[in-house]
């Protein structure tokens, strides 16, 4: 069964805000990271999205930045990091 963003009535339509970012882990119940970001590229292919994980067999820098994430990020991370790496992508660079 493929699992879809519809199943938990996420509008096509997100909010218009100035700036959007999203941050997710690979591993998480019923959908990766990976599944989500597709899924938020394919309604939105501008959005920017920092995919965070600590060990993925699935998924690496080079595959997460072919399929328009923004940013492969490897846990643990300091805050100081992760703010560093967010400050980039808004400003519209890679990772």
């Amino acid at each position: 069964m493929r699992f879809t963003l519809k199943k938990h009535k996420c509008s096509s339509r997100p909010p218009k805000y100035k700036k959007m970012l999203v941050i997710t882990d690979m591993t998480m119940p019923q959908m990766t990271g990976e599944n989500l970001a597709g899924e938020l590229i394919r309604i939105k292919p501008d959005i920017p999205i920092i995919l965070c994980t600590g060990f993925s067999a699935s998924m690496d820098e080079k595959k997460a930045m072919d399929m328009g994430i923004r940013a492969f990020v490897s846990k643990p991370i300091l805050k100081r990091e992760l703010s560093e790496i967010i400050r980039k992508v808004l400003d519209g660079k890679k990772h």
